[in-house]
């Protein structure tokens, strides 16, 4: 039988602050009935305005959401508050119990449409495999293209420097019609990277302007490149391994320390980073999850608990993205300290062995111990004493570095986030009672 979540874990799947207030009025007993816990999913009848209830279930294991409410938010209030009844008063949803028949067709509805996408997935991978030649041709095609694009890019870059960066969009217009010709050339890292152009301050540009033509260049030569570097190469270019083709090469096991998750949203979807890192291996991962806008993302790991799975990483020089196999068990409680971590000298020594090995990384995942945060003349800085970082302009709220310098009190923490050349992004912070709070909540 599942294990009941943390109401912390519930309330990381909310889209918004909105639904968690929404959802705190209904997890009560009292709007619900014919509630029910069983075979992997949760359901139940909630009173609105109406006179028709709206019907309510939950599939845990993904999770995923269906109510008959017309909102638009998933999950929707309703789905948030039943999750909360049932975390919070067990006694008021049966255990074991069969789902009603409007649940149990949405349920096998999403059986049914797993199965049928495991089959397309198998019956494309089959296909290549009777055809190998035909993948190699439409794989060949592409990586001409690419190569194309990326050799008009590096020609785009020397022509924007004969123009001078004193204004670089005056002569030359903006880099939206040549963030177009990577997305025609089929490489939509370097698209994006593109689009950023027009938005970098005048003083970063020429380094952008030179991060780019690297990258561009290494990608007409990946074929000389180590496998390691030439697999970064690609993917910050714009290629992408399937999840099943990750899942199917070897994979780690370990239990994982849930470290952190920060979501970002916007005209398109919200993207959830969740941060892990090996108990054993003390190896770093990053998930990540996609939602539309006004849904939060499927994944939901609680932060500060432990994980056994297996995780797949994507190739690369510095292996991090990874993606989730198979679990062994629901998440379960963490260590009751906080995590260790590295000095402030320590944590831009790893940052660099990192930028080393990719050029093109903005930041890494890293742990500090025993700092304080501080507001200076030049804004926040983190300090252990001896030497300070800045903090990440814009990385959160103002409001949470001041919630931030409360839990410290002035006394050293623990803080995870991400650290890099623009300095360092805060998410998770341990203060004296070693439990973790989450910078911007």
């Amino acid at each position: 039988m599942e294990e009941r979540w943390s109401t912390e874990h519930v309330l990381s799947l909310a889209p918004d602050q909105a639904s968690c207030k929404a959802a705190g009025k209904l997890s009560a007993p009292a709007p619900w009935s014919q509630t029910g816990w069983g075979q992997g999913a949760l359901w139940g009848q909630c009173k609105g305005s109406g006179s028709t209830p709206y019907r309510t279930v939950v599939e845990l294991a993904t999770p995923a959401y269906k109510c008959t409410c017309p909102s638009r938010k998933f999950p929707c209030k309703h789905a948030l508050g039943l999750l909360l009844l049932w975390s919070g008063s067990p006694e008021a949803v049966a255990e074991g119990a069969e789902p009603p028949e409007w649940a149990a067709e949405w349920l096998n509805g999403r059986q049914q449409r797993s199965e049928q996408a495991v089959q397309r997935r198998t019956a494309k991978a089959e296909a290549e495999a009777a055809d190998p030649a035909a993948a190699r041709r439409r794989a060949d095609r592409r990586a001409a293209r690419v190569a194309a694009g990326a050799q008009e890019l590096r020609l785009r870059l020397a022509d924007r420097v004969r123009h001078g960066l004193a204004d670089h969009t005056a002569a030359t217009g903006g880099w939206g019609e040549v963030a177009a010709r990577m997305v025609d050339a089929q490489a939509p890292g370097l698209a994006s990277r593109v689009r950023e152009l027009d938005d970098t301050p005048q003083q970063g540009l020429l380094a952008e302007y030179a991060l780019l033509h690297l990258l561009a260049g290494a990608y007409g030569r990946v074929g000389q490149l180590p496998d390691p570097l030439a697999a970064t190469v690609r993917a910050r270019v714009g290629f992408t391994t399937e999840t099943a083709e990750l899942l199917a090469g070897p994979t780690t096991r370990d239990r994982w320390l849930v470290l952190g998750a920060r979501d970002t949203s916007d005209e398109r979807l919200t993207t959830r980073r969740l941060w892990l890192r090996g108990a054993k291996t003390g190896r770093p991962a990053l998930l990540l999850a996609f939602g539309r806008p006004g849904q939060a993302p499927d994944l939901a790991l609680p932060t500060g608990r432990l994980l056994e799975a297996e995780l797949a990483f994507h190739p690369g020089v510095r292996p991090l993205r990874a993606v989730l196999g198979t679990r062994y068990g629901a998440p379960e409680a963490g260590p009751a300290e906080a995590p260790a971590g590295l000095s402030v000298t320590e944590a831009v020594t790893e940052y660099g062995a990192a930028v080393a090995d990719d050029p093109w990384l903005e930041s890494w995942p890293t742990t500090l111990s025993g700092i304080v945060p501080v507001l200076g003349s030049d804004g926040w800085q983190l300090t252990d004493g001896r030497h300070s970082v800045p903090v990440r302009r814009g990385s959160v709220p103002e409001s949470a570095l001041w919630r931030l310098a409360a839990v410290s009190a002035g006394h050293p923490i623990t803080l995870f986030g991400e650290y890099g050349h623009a300095g360092f992004a805060p998410v998770t912070a341990w203060g004296h009672d070693h439990r973790p709070t989450g910078v911007a909540q």
